[in-house]
């Protein structure tokens, strides 16, 4: 797990595509570099975000350098398959039981990717658009999880929606000039693409009615509210 907080700005030092035989074959091996403050601690294994993608150390290059693998799957599902030699990357390491809890619950498992349409000043703040990638279906509903003034995670940054539109697919967030300095958001440009994980809890809401609705019976309290909302909006019609 993750909070959102970027820890450090890292420079991909090299971006390798792999073979069939390679391990994790057809992905990317990925080497980053100028992480030195979230390496201080690191042993292969562990888990750090990049962009907001969680994943593995393989290896431990240097005390300032290390490499991590990256499968088909989340090349596909992410913006990590635009990366270069050169490309800034957001880090942030997994949460141990000292951190200090500022920002949102992140697991690092990306849903989808989101292009920015718009960037406007505000003041010393920037309000960026973005519009969800809309050629999957399933991508697309994921819309119904982001809500005005709630969490979301942009290149696993913790940020606080400010808009949503539901008919294109489009929700705006504003950075401060705090976070500007210390992510990789204002470096990117309209039509760049960003990472997208929404919130954790509006799933997790959406599985336990899911699961009250399958196991529905006429006693539960649930179907009683349901009845009753279902009575009065009856009511409101016939009259």
């Amino acid at each position: 797990m993750f909070t959102g907080l970027i820890e450090h700005i890292g420079t991909v030092s090299e971006y390798n595509k792999l073979d069939e035989s390679s391990s994790g074959g057809n992905g990317v091996s990925l080497t980053v570099t100028d992480a030195l403050p979230i390496l201080v601690d690191a042993k292969i294994g562990d888990s750090i975000a990049i962009n907001g993608t969680c994943l593995t150390v393989t290896e431990l290059i240097n005390a300032s350098t290390f490499k991590v693998g990256i499968s088909s799957e989340t090349i596909r599902k992410t913006n990590l398959g635009e990366l270069h030699e050169s490309s800034k990357v957001n880090l942030e390491r997994a949460m141990d039981s000292d951190v200090r809890f500022g920002g949102h619950m992140v697991q690092g498992h990306v849903d989808t990717i989101a292009k920015i349409v718009s960037r406007e000043k505000e003041d010393n703040s920037i309000i960026f658009t973005f519009q969800l990638r809309t050629e999957d279906d399933e991508e697309k509903k994921l819309v119904n999880y982001i809500v005005k003034k709630g969490f979301i995670c942009l290149d696993g940054t913790s940020l606080t929606v400010t808009d949503v539109d539901y008919t294109d697919y489009t929700f705006k967030i504003m950075m401060i000039k705090h976070t500007q300095e210390r992510v990789i958001m204002p470096l990117k440009s309209i039509g760049d693409y960003v990472n997208v994980e929404v919130d954790l809890v509006g799933k997790l809401i959406e599985r336990q009615i899911e699961n009250q609705l399958e196991n529905l019976n006429e006693s539960s309290p649930l179907a009683k509210f349901i009845v009753s909302i279902v009575d009065k909006r009856i009511k409101e019609l016939v009259h």
